[in-house]
């Protein structure tokens, strides 16, 4: 499932970052790699997402949360 379509207030772990090169080494450096988990603390009708990635709060604009899949944390 793509980020954007995440439920607020679940967890998840991010599968694969599928964005530009460039957007990537960014995401990566702000710790958004492959078996991470997060949590969806936000949704904006705009279809950003506010995520918690490792004790950091971060913003996600659709275009780049659309590119961002993810899988549910069994419970």
């Amino acid at each position: 499932m793509k980020l954007n379509e995440c439920e607020k207030g679940r967890t998840y772990f991010v599968d694969r970052v599928l964005v530009a090169e460039a957007m990537g080494r960014r995401l990566e450096a702000l710790g958004v790699n492959e078996k991470t988990r997060i949590s969806v603390l936000n949704k904006k009708g705009s279809g950003s997402v506010i995520i918690k990635v490792r004790g950091t709060r971060l913003a996600l604009g659709r275009k780049i949360a659309e590119q961002i899949e993810v899988e549910e944390e069994k419970r």
